[in-house]
């Protein structure tokens, strides 16, 4: 028999912004519990965008969200001893969830100043369509559109 399902944990919203959003996009950039450490980069990130779109930042960031969020994604799936990579639509928490681990990897791959510049560089690119989230989005449609003809092992 397996172990019962896994508590859904809600978390509280922002602070500054009073957002969900924003808390959890703080809690994916965090590292070694230092919340109010990334907080300050991700304000300081915000103020950046503000300065240079002259747009509110939180619509920056909601849309940049949006752009990188995958609609469907490829599966690993066994099927008489060979591996199919079925293409499925993904559930709306991890889209978001995949989306801020995206951002998250490539603000930090970026050859920027501090973390607040690369966040705020990643986070605007996103937003406008381009930089490397968003072709990992465009990477992970066309894979699936790739595997198309697997999509009856869906189950």
């Amino acid at each position: 028999m397996r172990k019962k399902r896994a508590e859904k944990r809600f978390i509280k919203p922002d602070p500054k912004f009073n957002d969900l959003l924003v808390a959890k996009f703080v809690n994916y950039l965090m590292w070694d519990g230092k919340k109010s450490t990334i907080r300050k980069v991700l304000y300081d990130s915000f103020d950046i965008i503000e300065a240079k779109t002259k747009k509110p930042a939180m619509d920056v960031f909601k849309k940049a969200i949006h752009n990188v969020s995958p609609l469907v994604e490829v599966r690993s799936r066994r099927v008489g001893g060979a591996t199919y990579q079925v293409p499925m639509e993904v559930r709306h928490e991890r889209r978001i969830a995949l989306a801020m681990r995206w951002i998250k990897t490539y603000s930090r791959d970026r050859k920027d100043k501090s973390m607040a510049a690369k966040v705020a560089a990643e986070l605007m690119d996103a937003a406008n369509g381009v930089g490397n989230s968003v072709k990992k989005k465009d990477d992970t449609h066309r894979m699936a559109e790739a595997n198309k003809a697997f999509a009856h092992f869906r189950w």
